[in-house]
């Protein structure tokens, strides 16, 4: 490869197209060059897989771009980005013009004779049924024993659990946007799943529930990822060879094998990323007929899947980022295209807003419409949003409710902590343990409904009961002192000047005291914000703060996640930092008292625009809140490239049906390696033209595809990966799959042009043919054979373990950190 670079570099033949100003000949950049054999330039090499019917499906290839008079547009991830982008509509004519009438007339007499109209018939059925084969081996492979194990696996528990919700219509709440579990719940319901099942845990048996539908949904989208790998590869280099290539490596990866065969979030996300990206490379390919019905028709449909890939995973935030850079610089260069008037340029900004922006987000909208419009029940996710949104829930005790508006002395209320996802007020018999503060009983913030979120308030003077009879009602005003009594365990809530558990410069709050009776300690100021002395405190409505009278300090939570001995819930401070903070910021939920008339809570109901971005503040928070647990196993970013180490899908033990995420060494290797050799071998190309190197004829097609479609794969590989190096959330290894996608289609690429650029350095053309056939024949069947050693990490192993001489997997444990 090494050689063949440097021969072409330093070539000065005749083939070789006359000197450009810096290397920016517009004309010399406008079509990819097929690479001939030497003394047979009738025969391009990537004809060898299947003779008269690659040769005519090259031509026409060659022709095609020949009409448009341009490249694949670049976005600017290629090492040469915008100075190898010809301006548009203008390419054929600037091709004679720049190489003058003897020069332009060499490609022409090299070039194969037009075929037959027969022959193209046969050509293009031919491509059809290359990619008819392709899907088939991707449908195979995917639903090969689809139904085993017949039990959870890893995340089935979650995103099956979350399709069952949508089939009963009862609320949740989860950290990704809704249409990934949306899909799989009607997928279920489609085919007959109940939504009784309770996904309780990994291992527990489906039987006879039918969960095939679910599975054989992701699988269905899973096994998509390989045709539109192999029609975008196809695109962007004009070689079949490279898009086979890059068919072929996802094909027989097992680990995007095993992602789409269970049912997970994951194979959704990268069919909607996938799509978007073949979606973008047709609409750039229709660049010199624009406003015409293919080009709208896949301008649109990239605005759909971008909604689609950010309404699954907010990771779909990074396709959205490779398509605005390419939109960006297709704009700036349809700026500088002086024979565009500045209406055309104002059309095409418009039809990208329109597509692009407004299409993605009023979709993305939608979801959500549907997802509260079908989640109208109370359920396991009403903790996390205010009182207001849980008033819209059916079943939840603020749904249509009457309750007292104004707070009383001997209430039993909850006190809800107006952050996001930060929960009641909350207290249980456990202690916290010794070494932490003072060994009184803990006080926590709790998610869910529960009865220990229940607190009866108190006059700090008196033990009296506020509710007797004979006592007249007295509301509590704004500066009143109080006590909160934990009303399932009887001890106030107190505290101290003992440091916080977690938050060593905040003090600690406890439970404390017997049956009500307790210290000064347990004293607090109720204030509510913006408010005078003396006015009342309506329920809902105030937020109030509550100011410990001996320290001074204010009650909130840090956000933080206790241990296991405080059953992971969230820490309850004392701050001496008054300072005004939604974490020091409540208001009282629920209200029962008696003696008091109750008023409808109708009024409270928010609007759709208030929940829609309730729930985002909601998700970006549980999203940063996702922080690893004791003993969780997780992973980090560099591991993934590397294949270092995977992930348990399912079983532990020799007579367990163990399941095993890992990606197919040989591939995810192929790809690192790649990455390496393209960003070297494309820095020196780029160099060299920028230099205003003479590169033969045969090679320049070559370099562009390299630079310019390989550049945009290595850009969304970029986009995909890099980012998790700056998140603070738990990672794991399945995030890397997407950057996976764009690693595997720029290996086809790469191979196929260091193979051609390699045949082209031998003089023989029967060893040039010889050469590439036997090289991308290695590729394909080295693969396909590590597929063979590798397949029962994803379709189940049974028996001894890999360490064990007797099992099938006994030396293919090539990394200690592979653990199957």
């Amino acid at each position: 490869m090494l050689c063949a670079t440097s021969r072409l570099l330093a070539a000065r033949t005749a083939t070789a197209l006359p000197a450009q100003p810096r290397g920016r000949g517009p004309g010399a950049r406008c079509r990819r060059r097929e690479l001939h054999f030497p003394g047979h330039p009738e025969v391009p090499l990537g004809e060898f897989l299947a003779g008269r019917l690659a040769r005519s499906s090259v031509s026409a290839s060659r022709r095609a771009i020949l009409r448009r008079g341009r490249m694949p547009p670049a976005v600017g991830g290629g090492p040469a980005g915008s100075e190898l982008r010809p301006r548009r509509g203008r390419c054929g004519p600037q091709v004679t013009r720049a190489v003058g009438p003897d020069v332009a007339a060499q490609p022409a007499a090299r070039s194969p004779k037009r075929p037959a109209r027969g022959s193209r018939r046969f050509e293009a059925a031919g491509r059809w049924a290359l990619l008819a084969l392709v899907t088939l081996l991707s449908f195979a492979t995917r639903f090969h024993r689809l139904d085993e194990p017949p039990h959870i696996c890893w995340d089935e528990t979650h995103f099956g659990k979350m399709g069952s919700y949508y089939i009963n219509r009862t609320f949740f709440f989860d950290v990704h946007p809704p249409l990934g579990k949306m899909l799989i719940g009607l997928a279920g319901y489609l085919s007959g799943y109940d939504g009784t099942f309770l996904f309780q845990k990994p291992g527990d048996k489906y039987e006879h529930h039918n969960y095939m539908g679910m599975r054989g949904f992701c699988a269905f989208l899973g096994s998509l990822l390989v045709p539109f790998a192999y029609l975008t590869v196809l695109e962007l280099s004009r070689s079949l060879p490279a898009a086979l290539l890059s068919a072929a490596l996802l094909t027989f990866d097992t680990g995007c094998l095993t992602l789409s065969q269970y049912i997970l979030l994951d194979p959704i996300l990268m069919f909607f990323i996938m799509a978007a990206m073949l979606s973008m490379v047709k609409y750039n390919s229709c660049a010199d007929r624009p406003f015409s019905a293919p080009w709208w028709f896949w301008l649109s449909l990239t605005g759909i899947n971008l909604a689609g890939a950010l309404g699954v995973k907010f990771v779909g935030l990074f396709i959205i980022l490779q398509v605005g850079w390419n939109t960006i610089s297709d704009l700036w260069h349809l700026f500088g295209d002086l024979s565009l008037s500045v209406v055309t340029v104002g059309k095409h900004l418009t039809a990208r807003v329109l597509c692009l922006i407004v299409l993605p987000l009023t979709l993305y909208t939608a979801t959500y419409a549907v997802h509260f419009m079908v989640l109208n029940k109370s359920g396991p996710g009403d903790g996390f949003f205010s009182s207001a949104f849980q008033a819209r829930l059916s079943g939840n005790n603020l749904h249509n409710a009457s309750i007292p508006e104004h707070l009383a002395y001997g209430s039993v209320i909850t006190v809800k902590n107006l952050r996001m996802a930060i929960g009641y007020l909350h207290s249980h018999r456990h202690l916290y343990p010794e070494g932490i503060g003072a060994r009184q009983q803990q006080v926590t913030t709790y998610l869910h409904k529960d009865y220990n979120n229940l607190w009866i308030i108190k006059k700090h003077n008196t033990n009296a009961d506020p509710l007797d009879p004979s006592f007249p009602v007295e509301f509590v005003r704004h500066g009143d002192i109080i006590r909160l009594e934990h009303k399932e365990t009887s001890r106030n809530l107190h505290s101290h000047y003992h440091e916080a558990p977690l938050t060593r410069k905040h003090y600690q709050v406890t439970g404390y005291g017997i049956n009500g009776t307790g210290d000064s300690n347990d004293f607090w100021r109720i204030e509510v914000v913006n408010r005078k002395f003396g006015n009342r405190i309506k329920v809902l409505r105030s937020r109030i703060r509550l100011i410990h009278l001996v320290t001074g300090c204010v009650l909130g939570s840090s956000g933080k996640v206790l241990p296991k001995w405080g059953w992971e819930q969230l820490e309850v401070t004392c701050t001496p930092y008054l300072k005004e903070t939604l974490n020091s910021i409540w208001n009282v939920e629920d209200h029962i008292n008696p003696k008091l008339p109750n008023i409808s809570l109708d009024v409270l109901q928010p609007t759709f625009p208030e929940i829609l971005l309730e729930s985002h503040m909601v998700m970006i928070r549980g999203n940063n809140g996702l922080k690893p647990k004791d003993n969780e196993f997780t992973s980090k970013p560099w591991h993934w490239p590397i294949n270092y180490q995977g992930l348990r899908f399912s079983g532990i033990n020799d007579t367990d049906f163990r399941v095993y995420l890992l990606g197919n060494p040989v591939v995810w290797w192929l790809n690192l390696l790649s990455i390496v050799l393209y960003i070297l071998l494309g820095s020196i190309i780029a160099v060299a033209v920028q230099r205003g190197a003479h590169l033969p004829a045969e090679v320049e097609g070559l370099s562009q595809v390299l630079l310019q479609g390989g550049g945009q794969l290595l850009l969304g590989w970029m986009l995909h990966y890099f980012p998790f190096f700056l998140m603070g959330r738990i990672l794991y290894f399945h995030h890397y799959f997407p950057a996976m996608l764009f690693s595997s289609m720029l290996t086809g690429i790469l191979w196929d042009t260091i193979l051609q650029l390699c045949a082209w350095s031998l003089a023989s053309p029967f060893l040039a043919r010889g050469m590439y056939a036997a090289g991308l024949l290695s590729l394909l069947l080295g693969t396909a054979y590590s597929f063979y050693l590798f397949h029962p990490l994803a379709y189940g192993m049974v028996g001894p373990l890999a360490q064990d001489p007797r099992s099938p997997m006994a030396g293919l444990r090539w990394l200690e950190s592979w653990d199957f």
